[in-house]
């Protein structure tokens, strides 16, 4: 094919689009369905029409062909589970039961059935349910819910392209199930696995598929040769299948490296392939392996995890590089649009000058089918478009928000000294525990509280003016009166204030620093119903005032007992953001750092003795490239240092992560220097406290006893035994008792009854360890 006819066949797609409607529609229909509210028809229902809507959304924005499949009540990772048949045993009868209410109980578990282990989707912020697999795994196919979102689609007219998680990918992302020998390596499954994808395909066919697109971003991951050869046979296997749609295999997130070459022989009818950031180096890579000649490329050129408007002259360059590289180039976002929110147009706060800096999903489906049409009939086609985003780019590039000379000043004068404490732990430790005179094996939690309705009907009613700052406050005072309260009562040792003031852990800080914008309709899922509003970190960092002192004094003035500080850590700050893209991620982590270290030490000087800096995303944000990570682990553990450094040696700090794979950080953990670490442990049966045994972590820890993601109310004897599990890799003085992370999701109820089951439980085993059974 001719350069020129490549060009005018260039299409536009997405891999996967929001979930949730522009109102949230979909979470309020689930959580109608679990509290007994919505019936499960009218759930149906609603899922349908949010499809329908986004289909015509798609089309309507210039996009040739629509994902399906992509759509999820949950995760995209469990509905491949349920595809597959790899249902746990442990809810195989509510499955067979009530398939959709067996669907939520592997996500959210039951009381006699803990849920699906959850962790981030490689360095995302969105959580995913993992597969639990052994050798005695019998895969069967369940093609019903893609088979029928196609039909959906073909049936309004659109040109529809499923989309699933790729077997590899699905295999690598498994863990050995309970009981199952931890060496067992899921990809072993492979020859099982695939007869069942032959099968899904060769149904997803049948219902009228031309083309199916299977994820593979686990590839754009550090692989063995081993591993490379097993995706090499899967594709070539799959190639072979005379019953099948044509295939795209596509990856993200990063470069795919070794694997191109894999992907590129395989017998496919094409790639679709991440070209933004780090992922940009794909191009040199491509042409280094002579293209893809013969098939399609989908060009993933507009980013699908930030913000920020497109270069679309840049991107026209690097689509008419690739013309060069395959038969047929099509535009797309470089991953699902499920990372971006819905609309910025709905954004009715922000200054219209930002707002043209902004693209959310519908925007980025605009620029995708701009830049279609760029390639496809030439830049003459598309020059008031054109016109338009270089003067976003050049207002942004310009605007006074994004240069503070004084932040920079200061940013420039940090010594390595200054992110250093100066007294080794063994000092620190012994200046704490004469200070705060905790028992053995100290109880705590993780931060927040239930955000009941009560406080959520208090913000609404400050925002439409139904009441006025103080009576707001009021309410906030009545809130933390009643948490401390409880805590004592419940015989917690370190308490909290709850957090009744904060919407959000990221956003109450953001909104309280220069440099951030909040958004008002930014949602985005973080994982099932629990939908996040990022903030846009747009500008230089700096803190006007206190954020917190004034509500953890006001908690301390209630109680005897210590009460943590709680902040949010300069990288989690980065991570759950939209962070600008226009400097180095590690020069914006130092002046969210300096910020915060200010706001630690104001808690100090108001008599706070433990202060808890959370990083859940130091993990997350860990590169997928392995040669990338040093230079990220030493500007992100620097940042978390220069926050907390500034303490005296009596004054304890915890941090805090969750829902992560933690041993690829265990060092990066012990760099931080804290002194003491809570951890999430329930759901992996405290694989992370063997892990710091096996670094020779020398701190305190407190890997929870207790999946707060869960309704389910953990028996003291359940959390006993985990406890004692933590006591087999970490020494009783250094052990603390908490549950996985905070407690913001639950409710009160199973809030009281499970606080009051960890206390129980740490007495029980404090006992058998002091001989003290008072």
């Amino acid at each position: 094919m001719t350069t020129e006819s490549a060009a005018a066949a260039a299409g536009a797609t997405v891999h996967g689009y929001p979930r949730q409607g522009g109102n949230r529609e979909l979470k309020k229909a689930i959580e109608g369905y679990w509290k007994g509210r919505v019936s499960a028809d009218a759930l149906r229902v609603t899922a349908a029409g949010l499809r329908r809507t986004a289909w015509q959304q798609l089309a309507a924005a210039g996009l040739t062909e629509v994902p399906t499949g992509d759509f999820s009540y949950y995760d995209h990772v469990l509905d491949t589970t349920v595809m597959v048949g790899a249902i746990p045993a442990r809810h195989r009868a509510a499955v067979t039961d009530d398939a959709l209410a067996g669907y939520f109980a592997m996500a959210r578990g039951t009381q006699d059935a803990p849920p699906l282990e959850m962790t981030k989707w490689f360095d995302t912020n969105y959580h995913h349910l993992v597969p639990e697999l052994g050798p005695d795994t019998v895969f069967s196919a369940d093609p019903a819910k893609q088979v029928a979102e196609l039909g959906e689609a073909l049936a309004l007219g659109h040109t529809a392209r499923p989309v699933l998680v790729g077997p590899v990918t699905y295999l690598l992302l498994a863990k050995p199930a309970p009981g199952v020998a931890a060496d067992f390596e899921p990809l072993t499954l492979l020859d099982r696995l695939l007869p069942v994808y032959a099968e899904v395909l060769a149904a997803l066919r049948a219902a009228g598929a031309e083309w199916v697109q299977l994820d593979e971003p686990a590839l754009v991951q550090d692989r063995t040769p081993a591993e490379l050869n097993v995706a090499a046979r899967a594709y070539r296997d799959l190639g072979a299948l005379t019953e099948r749609p044509r295939l795209l295999v596509a990856s993200y997130f990063d470069r795919l490296g070794e694997a191109l070459p894999v992907l590129a022989k395989a017998p496919v009818e094409g790639l679709a392939l991440d070209f933004t950031g780090p992922a940009a180096r794909n191009l040199d890579d491509l042409a280094a392996v002579g293209g893809l000649p013969g098939k399609r490329l989908v060009a993933g050129v507009v980013d699908g995890r930030n913000i920020w408007v497109n270069d679309l002259q840049r991107s026209l360059a690097t689509l008419g590089t690739l013309l060069g590289l395959a038969d047929r180039v099509d535009v797309a976002a470089s991953c699902s649009l499920l990372h971006v929110p819905l609309d910025a147009a709905a954004e009715r706060d922000v200054d219209p000058q930002i707002l043209r800096w902004l693209a959310f999903a519908r925007q980025k489906t605009a620029e995708i089918a701009t830049l279609a049409k760029g390639l496809g009939s030439g830049t003459a086609a598309v020059a008031g478009e054109l016109s338009a985003n270089r003067a976003a780019l050049v207002s942004r590039a310009a605007s006074p928000l994004t240069h503070d000379p004084a932040v920079r000043a200061r940013t420039a004068a940090v010594t390595a000294a200054d992110a250093r404490r100066p007294q080794p732990y063994a000092e620190r430790t012994a200046a704490q525990r004469a200070h705060l005179g905790l028992p053995l094996l100290p109880t705590t939690t993780i931060g927040s509280f239930p955000q009941t309705d009560e406080l959520r009907a208090a913000r609404a009613d400050l925002r439409a003016g139904r009441i006025d700052t103080a009576g707001y406050e009021a309410r906030i005072r009545g809130e933390i009166e009643e948490v401390v309260a409880f805590q004592e009562k419940a015989g917690l040792d370190v308490l909290v204030h709850g957090e009744p003031e904060r919407n959000d852990m990221v956003q109450y800080f953001a909104e309280q620093l220069t440099g951030y914008l909040a958004t008002r309709h930014g949602w985005v899922q973080s994982y099932g119903t629990r939908y996040v509003r990022p903030p846009v970190l747009a500008g230089d960092v700096s803190r006007p005032g206190p954020m917190t002192v004034r509500w953890t004094s006001y908690a301390q003035s209630l109680t005897a007992r210590p009460v943590k500080g709680m902040l949010t850590g300069p990288v989690t700050m980065l991570a759950w953001s939209f962070v600008r893209d226009d400097q180095p991620l590690g020069d914006t982590a130092r002046q969210v750092a300096l910020a915060l270290r200010d706001e630690v030490a104001d808690l100090e000087a108001a008599g706070t003795a433990v202060i808890q800096v959370d990083e859940p995303a130091l993990r997350e944000t860990l590169p997928l490239r392995s040669a990338d990570r040093a230079g990220y682990l030493a500007w992100a553990t620097e940042a978390f240092r220069l926050t907390t450094s500034g303490v005296r040696p009596d004054t304890q700090i915890h941090t805090h992560m969750c829902y992560a794979e933690f041993g690829d950080v265990v060092g990066a953990i012990d760099d931080l220097d804290a002194d003491v670490i809570s951890l999430e442990a329930a759901r992996s049966h405290m694989q992370v406290a063997r892990e710091l045994a096996a670094h020779g972590y020398p701190r305190e820890a407190g890997p929870g006893v207790w999946d707060i993601h869960s309704p389910r109310v953990p028996a003291a004897a359940e959390a006993a035994g985990l406890l004692r599990r933590g006591l087999e890799a970490i020494p009783a003085e250094r052990l603390w008792v908490n549950p996985d992370c905070g407690l913001k999701t639950r409710g009160w109820a199973e809030t009281r009854a499970s606080v009051e089951n960890l206390v129980a439980a740490a007495r029980e085993v404090r006992a058998t360890l002091t001989g003290d059974h008072a």
